[in-house]
């Protein structure tokens, strides 16, 4: 490509292979997942279409790294994160031609999705797309092969440490569940006393001796089964405070940031946190940082945690333990998932849970000294989950402000490198 920037097309530095649509009649229990835009969003659920690898063809197979381009409706660039999987229509596996760098690519996309949304809005259908002919109207300029290589590395390095937060936070995530479950779930202090595997002032795996104490010696029947001695069963109700949200008029939304941050469910939802996309200027039902948000409708059950006070529409439900409890809050909710799944599928077109349906949630009631304890060891895991969040918002905000600059060439490498340098990056 010689020594200088050149313009070329979008077509031009890529092939994009497209996936296939999934036909009702192919659908299994034990195939292999589907990705669509709520798989790349989300990542893999019970709710995912699953089909037989066999007809899956060679070229819609998708692997973790590979990078997608959503071309339809809500027009996103992604690197699929995930066990291999079949492609479904409407996004695009983009493989770099030669000349040009993979990364480099992924960047080149990302710099045009203003540019990918204009196009869809114009369409003015119901579900706008990007077409191959829109591809090759969309011209840009590239730099040499090394140059490329030099910009994605830039950019790359800020979404590795973003990458790497995610990582450390989704395994922080994991030890936390375990311990509920073991806690709240199986019971497995009162199962350890029971069995003779725990005797007083003696620690187990996991657990130190004085953490016993609150626990009773013996599991008893009751209508979800054997419990704690001495834990009645109660409902949602008696232990959260539960706030269903409430959408206001359409005409108060807004996505530049006039308002509050307004979150209406799945669309919004991500591993841990919702991402900011909309806003509100006269918002009716709120929740506050730390809250956990449930999805109350289509689908049921997706589970996030306020990052900040924000509004909620009739899609969400925010619940707090009423002791105040945030991670005991959090982990009970995931713990609920069972329970979310069957509202879902009970949905005449639609799955949701009403106010007085979650309210009636059964559950074992934990004392309050067992739910203090789980906070004490727990709450530390969420506050660094938190830091790490607030880290990759700021990192995510640097590269989103250089992505521009170096992809038309405003900013130069080496400048960059020297500001990467001061930020110990």
């Amino acid at each position: 490509m010689g020594g200088e920037w050149q313009e070329v097309s979008l077509w031009d530095v890529a092939e994009y292979i497209n996936g296939r649509a999934t036909k009702p009649s192919e659908l299994c229990d034990d195939g292999v997942p589907v990705i669509k835009i709520a798989e790349l969003n989300r990542g893999i659920t019970d709710q995912t279409d699953r089909i037989p690898a066999e007809i899956v063809k060679e070229e819609h197979w998708i692997k973790e790294g590979d990078l997608l381009f959503a071309w339809s409706g809500s027009v996103g660039v992604y690197t699929y994160r995930g066990p291999d999987a079949a492609l479904n229509q409407h996004i695009f596996k983009v493989i770099a031609k030669s000349g040009f760098d993979q990364r480099f690519v992924r960047y080149l996309l990302l710099s045009q999705l203003p540019v990918f949304q204009r196009y869809v809005e114009d369409k003015k259908t119901t579900m706008g797309h990007v077409t191959m002919r829109d591809l090759q109207r969309i011209r840009v300029r590239v730099p040499p092969l090394p140059e490329q290589r030099a910009i994605a590395h830039i950019l790359g390095t800020l979404d590795d440490k973003i990458e790497l937060n995610r990582r450390m936070s989704e395994t922080l995530e994991a030890m936390a569940r375990a311990l509920f479950k073991a806690w709240f779930v199986d019971f497995e202090p009162v199962r350890a006393k029971m069995e003779g595997r725990w005797r007083r002032g003696e620690s187990l795996p996991g657990l130190p001796a004085h953490l016993y104490d609150p626990f009773p010696d013996r599991l008893v029947e009751s209508e979800l089964g054997e419990i704690p001695e001495g834990w009645p069963v109660g409902c949602v109700d008696d232990t959260f405070n539960i706030t269903m949200g409430q959408s206001p008029p359409g005409t108060t939304y807004n996505e530049a940031g006039e308002g509050i941050p307004f979150y209406q469910g799945r669309a919004d939802f991500k591993f841990r946190f919702p991402e900011r996309r909309v806003f509100c200027t006269a918002p009716t039902r709120f929740a506050k940082a730390g809250d956990t948000l449930i999805s109350v409708r289509a689908p049921v059950g997706d589970i996030n945690m306020a990052f900040e006070d924000c509004a909620i529409g009739r899609g969400v439900a925010a619940a707090r333990h009423k002791s105040g409890a945030r991670s005991y809050t959090y982990y009970f909710m995931h713990g609920l998932a069972d329970v979310f799944s069957r509202f879902e599928a009970e949905g005449t077109v639609f799955g949701s849970i009403s106010k007085k349906d979650f309210h009636a949630i059964q559950c074992v009631v934990a004392p309050q000294s067992v739910i203090d304890a789980f906070e004490r060891l727990c709450s530390p895991i969420d506050d660094s989950i938190e830091r790490a969040e607030r880290e990759s918002r700021t990192l995510a905000a640097i590269r989103d402000a250089l992505l521009p600059k170096l992809i038309s060439g405003e900013l130069r490498v080496k400048d960059v490198e020297i500001f990467l340098e001061r930020v110990s990056l």
